[in-house]
């Protein structure tokens, strides 16, 4: 935010600080790129995101791609796992279904995920986080929460020149770029970073927040998609400052169990504190045999228990998936492992089993298994999990079914609710 124009400012570019000149531009080096938020220096939560990031590491390695529009992501039956910017100018985003992004732009360069190229970049950018403070908290492969207080000693400057230099040293250093944004808590930051992408640097000081906030369309929360933006606007609840007018209890009895959380945010307030956790990878869910099998049919109600165990580890850890992974041994001990890249987000155990099974059909052709396992990599927070669009109407039922399944087992106990399929050779798995 460009904050009070008679204020100090300082300048993103040169970082030279002095009076807000008339003109708009720095006097030093002449960018317009000048910050005179007067809490600039007080504010240490930060949220640094990747740009396009598997995107970029494709047109950092193959420089003839500079200029085209890319879309890294599965084949025509696939989804879009990260477009460029050039890209989403045609229209196409994250998770949309291939033959639409194709459709939309035809010319694009379509490129297959590589993983294990994206996570090695990621790591070395974590690594250059970690340079700055210690108190990092990865959220997904391309982006972190970052707190600050404290470190103007080891930097000798305060936290919004720090974060500044950083995006300058990961650029040359490694090749990709990233945005940030700056506030006094984690779900402010989080909207600043994506206010002025590509290598966007954006803050929201306390002052500021309830303004800024009032304008904007409850989707901006965590967690409120499509079906749940839909639903609060059958309450007249379509804006921050909508949901601001109401009481508590009138927000639990028109929304329920979200209210507290909604009247919190609406308000700019967030009490989480960036929480330093080794990174989770992988969840995965694994079971060995007592005999070998090697029918679809007897290994299919196996997965889905194994899915099952899965999903609620999932819910447990507060993640999704975007990548999964189903790993088999041979009688042999011959280890076979099958992934799906690129896919929506999820946790739920339905769709767990629907790519687990598609991968297990394919192994099936009279190999005889003493294991099967299924996993879930390339993992980012549960809030941007299974929202569901206009092309997926039914997951936000299918999600509402499993989580009151949850609720019952919570309550009741595992066995509470089965699923016919579990019950067929129980006793193999």
């Amino acid at each position: 935010m460009a904050g009070d124009p008679v204020a100090q400012a300082l300048c993103r570019d040169c970082l030279v600080e002095a009076p807000f000149p008339a003109t708009g531009r720095c006097r030093a080096c002449g960018s317009p790129r000048l910050i005179a938020n007067a809490e600039r220096n007080a504010l240490t939560v930060a949220h640094v995101d990747c740009d396009a990031f598997y995107a970029t590491i494709e047109k950092r390695d193959d420089p003839s791609l500079a200029d085209k529009p890319v879309i890294v992501g599965g084949g025509k039956r696939g989804v879009v796992s990260t477009a460029c910017y050039v890209a989403r100018t045609y229209g196409v985003r994250s998770a949309m279904p291939m033959f639409k992004a194709l459709a939309a732009c035809p010319d694009a360069v379509v490129i297959r995920p590589n993983m294990e190229k994206y996570v090695r970049v990621s790591r070395q950018v974590r690594e250059m986080m970690r340079a700055l403070t210690p108190l990092v908290e990865p959220i997904s492969i391309d982006e972190a929460f970052l707190d600050l207080a404290g470190t103007e000693r080891l930097h000798n400057a305060p936290p919004i020149v720090t974060l500044l230099r950083f995006p300058r040293a990961v650029e040359k250093e490694l090749g990709v770029t990233v945005s940030i944004g700056l506030s006094h808590n984690k779900f402010l930051a989080k909207i600043a970073s994506d206010l002025d992408k590509p290598r966007g640097f954006s803050l929201i000081g306390k002052a500021e927040t309830l303004d800024f906030l009032a304008t904007k369309p409850v989707s901006i929360f965590f967690g409120i998609g499509k079906v749940a933006e839909a639903r609060l606007a059958r309450a007249d609840l379509r804006t921050v400052a909508d949901i601001r007018r109401k009481s508590p209890a009138e927000l639990v009895r028109l929304i329920g169990n979200d209210a507290e959380r909604l009247y919190q945010l609406a308000h700019g307030q967030d009490t989480r504190a960036v929480r330093v956790e080794r990174e989770t990878k992988t969840i995965s869910a694994e079971t060995t045999f007592d005999t070998d099998i090697s029918s679809l049919q007897d290994l299919e109600p196996i997965l889905w228990r194994l899915c099952e165990r899965l999903s609620a580890r999932m819910k447990k850890a507060e993640l999704s998936g975007r990548s999964i992974t189903l790993k088999l041994k041979t009688a042999d001990f011959k280890l076979r492992t099958r992934s799906r890249s690129g896919l929506a987000p999820t946790q739920l155990a339905g769709r767990l089993f629907k790519t687990g099974r598609a991968l297990l059909a394919q192994e099936c052709e009279g190999t005889r298994f003493r294991l099967i396992g299924i996993g879930a990599s390339d993992l980012c927070d549960a809030a941007e999990g299974d929202r569901g669009d206009l092309a997926d109407t039914g997951l936000a039922r299918e999600a509402q079914a499993e989580r009151a399944v949850d609720k019952l087992r919570n309550r009741f106990g595992d066995d509470a609710v089965v699923k016919g399929i579990s019950l067929r050779g129980r006793e193999r798995g």
